[in-house]
């Protein structure tokens, strides 16, 4: 039952008890209480742990000063069950520990870092329901919020409850079921308001207070308390609610002696609330006890285990009343009382807060803080970090410096406006042709991430020929990534590149090849693609783009080998994960599901592309996109149109020429031949498109009468090299030229590959030739096959071409309608191919970034729609 000393909360009561009942049956429950300063969320949270019977509870805090601090909130809450770490993989284990700063290791990933929360939460859960509660959530640092948000989105099977308090906004949040916590009611707010009042009040004055309260409980018990009978009998300030009741706080605390406030202010820049640091630095400031006994004495504030404010309102209040020596002063004794060998990144941060002009000393702590912070994936608090030691550093030179390293973190994490801003404070620096270059360099790398890659090329380019007497390496990779920009803007050109080192590393093959393939062709290019792609799958390790497809995937595509470029894709991915680098983990998503429609698996490519989506939520960068163009193609639908549309106006024609292609596909699907030919001609001679349209446009031109075409296809395709791939292509334009021959080589060279979709074409074109030639029995055979795999490969408007084919050759057969597999959703599919494989569930949860508890309740909806009982039948069954 609701609490009933809950005045006015009796449906946001029940609400939640509703949440602690589904989590406690085994359905993880989310709510974020959203609302005002003192509207009651923090009273909610309390209702919840008061009612919790059965559960564990565990509590955590955001905290104005402590956003810098990475995981600092994610600590709070799991520091009662960091005794289970060993109970995690490996893998997840040494990415917690190190996250805590309790090992030393590789930087974690906020994904291994969340499924590392997301399986010590469920351990914990395992034992006893657990509900985990956070208040102030937009205090928390920005990794907390990742990770917490990461969970929360994944909690399905477990007995968790998990409930944010949330004033503000908070981007990792956001989207999370929600529940706004709103004022009182007018007879509430009253009843409230005389609790506290004691004695006759004017009405008047009673109708002002409630009025100016707005239903807010907080504002209705202190602010009385705070304000003067003349300011309850002339009216009251005008301002923003929030701003007045921290002012009432502001007053109670002016009438208070020095001592004390100064006290209170230490209470407030200590936003641990170590009772042993705040009396050891009142120590070193000079006060005893009595400040302590007046201040407790105010009920603002109370010192035991944790040094806690009545709100977080009053700590705010003190601090900000507060005179800047005052500040300085706490922050400076707060500093030599914190022990720098078991927590030198809160010293640094007081020492810095304590420190008015620059200083190099204690700017260079703040630098090791932020390599420290790094090292543990807090990337936005390595570069908050180094900002501030910027700003506290005396030297120009090295100011900039840091300002740029700043950059580079924001950047890498995905905060690409604040990367710009900080851009314009390097240049301002004093002049250095090598930072200026690495400046030109990052500027490009963003403009790339934007999708201004018209705007990238230039500058890369000449960043590249600047970085060149300083760094050969470098200067090399950031020409290749010029290159690929002039790519993906769709004007690659010629350009002398900076010499390579000798002997030559696989980036300066892959260098070499695409420049050797844009200014001589194909044919001349052959053999310097062949050495690159050589050297680079010898490659364990390296700069994910080089494995994308703005670098060697182009090459693999260029050279028709189908297997090496999806085997790049799942390298790039994994290197942009492993990285943390998110931006580029999205082109890597991308690439990687471009390549699982084009081997007919279209549920592993929308969980892809829901994963590029879920990212663009946490960064607030758009969706890279580009598979969906191909996706929708693949099913009949447009979105090419309108892509190719906006491509064309933003200076992007590597995706306005991949919007022709999927709409050449779209099109011949179809049956709109004219439409496909008119979308294939459009596409000019450029890298991979001019190969992969050429099927394309000779079916459309064989279906529109237009045999010169056919003929023309037909040649172009004679310099390609010879792969499974190519020679099925190339048996497929010897066959719509005129020699049916090739229709049944087709399909042999298809069967030896892994492109579903190709052989189910093949078989398609195959069936309906032997339909107009009247064979009907033998297409049958081939028209059903290209049914069943075109339907199974998510094409629909090409297998309707084939049922309706077979339907002329006499086939009364009932059309084939999906099979179960095709109701999984993209999760349950991954899982079930997964477990297909013989991977264990904690062995999927950590590829999928899934507790193993949640991948048992997947499987078994999996089973049910499958139809099958045991993972034993699961591999036996067809999917």
């Amino acid at each position: 039952m609701p609490d009933e000393g809950l005045l006015g909360r009796r449906t946001e009561g029940e609400t939640l008890d509703h949440l602690l009942t589904r989590a406690r049956s085994g359905a993880g429950q989310v709510l974020v209480l959203r609302g005002e300063a003192g509207i009651g969320k923090t009273a909610l949270l309390d209702h919840v742990s008061a009612n919790a019977e059965g559960f564990r509870v565990a509590r955590a805090a955001g905290v104005e000063s402590e956003t810098t601090f990475p995981y600092a909130g994610l600590h709070q809450l799991c520091v009662p069950f960091l005794d289970r770490l060993d109970r995690l993989p490996p893998p997840q284990r040494e990415a917690l520990a190190t996250a805590f700063g309790m090992a030393t290791g590789p930087r974690p990933t906020r994904f291994m870092v969340g499924l590392a929360v997301l399986t010590l939460l469920a351990e914990v859960a395992d034992e006893q329901p657990l509900v985990c509660l956070v208040d102030d959530a937009q205090w928390l640092d920005s990794m907390s919020s990742a990770v917490l948000g990461f969970v929360a989105r994944r909690l399905l099977a477990e007995r968790i409850a998990l409930v944010f308090v949330l004033r503000d906004g908070n981007d990792y949040l956001d989207g999370l079921p929600e529940l706004l916590v709103r004022g009182l009611n007018d007879a509430d707010s009253r009843a409230l308001l005389a609790s506290v009042v004691k004695g006759p009040v004017d009405g008047r004055v009673r109708d002002r207070v409630v009025a100016e309260a707005r239903g807010n409980p907080l504002a209705l018990l202190e602010l009385p308390r705070a304000w003067t009978a003349a300011e309850l009998a002339d009216g009251l300030d005008a301002g923003p609610l929030t701003s007045r009741i921290e002012a009432g706080f502001a007053r109670q605390i002016d009438d208070l002696p020095a001592d004390t406030r100064l006290l209170m202010l230490t209470a407030a820049a200590e936003p641990l609330g170590d009772p042993t640091l705040l009396w050891q630095a009142a120590g070193l400031l000079g006060l005893g006890a009595d400040p302590a006994a007046a201040a407790l004495n105010t009920g603002l504030i109370e010192f035991g285990a944790r040094v806690r404010f009545r709100h977080p309102l009053v700590r705010s209040a003190v601090y900000r009343a507060a005179s800047v020596p005052d500040r300085l002063k706490v922050h400076n004794a707060l500093a030599d009382v914190t022990n720098e060998a078991i927590d030198p990144d809160r010293r640094a941060w007081h020492r810095a807060q304590g420190t008015a002009a620059p200083d190099e000393q204690v700017a260079a702590a703040l630098a090791n803080t932020a390599g420290r912070a790094q090292a543990r994936g807090g990337l936005l608090a390595a570069a908050a970090f180094l900002e501030q030691a910027a700003a506290l550093t005396p030297e120009a030179g090295r100011r900039a410096d840091r300002e740029l390293a700043a950059a580079r973190a924001k950047r890498e994490a995905g905060s690409l406006d604040a990367s710009l801003r900080l851009l314009s404070a390097v240049e301002a620096g004093p002049p250095d042709e090598l930072r200026s270059a690495q400046v030109e360099q990052l500027r490009g790398h963003i403009a790339f991430d934007q999708r201004r890659v018209a705007d990238a090329a230039p500058l890369l380019f000449s960043a590249a020929a600047r970085l060149t007497p300083f760094d050969l390496d470098l200067a090399r990779e950031t020409h290749l990534e010029a290159l690929a920009a002039e790519i993906w803007a769709g004007t690659p050109g010629t350009h002398e590149a900076p010499p390579p080192r000798t002997p030559p590393s696989a980036l300066d093959l892959v260098l070499d090849a695409l420049a050797t393939r844009i200014t001589s062709g194909y044919p001349a290019a052959i053999a310097p693609m062949t050495q690159a792609l050589h050297e680079v799958r010898a490659l364990e390790d390296g700069t994910p783009w080089l494995f994308g497809n703005r670098a060697a995937g182009i090459i693999a595509s260029e050279l028709w080998d189908f297997d090496t470029r999806r085997a790049f894709a799942h390298h790039q991915v994994r290197l942009a994960r492993d990285a943390g680098a998110l931006v580029q983990l999205q082109f890597a998503l991308n690439f990687l599901a471009d390549n699982e429609i084009l081997a007919g698996d279209p549920a592993a490519a929308q969980a892809l592309i829901e994963e590029d989506r879920r990212i663009a939520e946490v960064t607030g960068a758009p969706p890279v996109g580009y598979a969906v163009l191909m996706q929708a193609a693949f099913r009949g639908e447009d979105l090419s149109t309108t892509a190719r549309t906006e491509a064309l106006k933003t200076g992007q024609g590597r995706l306005a020429v991949f919007a022709d292609w999927t709409l050449a596909i779209l099109h011949n699907g179809l049956g709109r031949h004219d439409q496909a030919l008119a979308a294939a001609q459009r596409i000019p001679e450029t890298l991979v498109y001019s190969c992969l349209i050429t099927s394309e446009l000779a079916e459309a031109a064989s279906r529109t009468g237009d045999a010169a075409l056919v003929t023309e296809a037909l040649t172009r395709s004679a310099q390609w090299v010879d792969t499974p791939w190519s020679l099925g292509i190339k048996a497929r334009l010897r066959a719509l030229n005129g020699d049916p021959a090739g229709f049944a080589e087709s399909i042999v060279h298809f069967e030896q590959t892994a492109l579903r979709p190709e052989l189910g074409r093949a078989h398609l074109l195959h069936g309906e030739w032997l339909r107009r030639e009247g064979h009907r029995t033998e297409a049958r055979d081939h028209l059903r096959t290209a049914h069943e795999v075109l339907t199974a490969c998510g094409m629909p408007a090409f297998a309707d071409r084939a049922w309706r084919e077979l339907q002329a050759t006499g086939e009364t057969a009932r059309k084939r309608t999906a099979e179960p597999t095709d109701e999984l959703t993209a999760q349950e599919y991954q899982i079930a191919k997964l477990a297909k494989e013989g991977y264990s569930n904690p062995e999927i949860g950590t590829r999928l970034f899934l507790s193993p508890r949640t991948v048992e309740w997947h499987l078994r909806k999996v089973f049910g729609k499958v139809g099958v009982t045991s993972r034993r039948q699961l591999r036996d069954a067809a999917f």
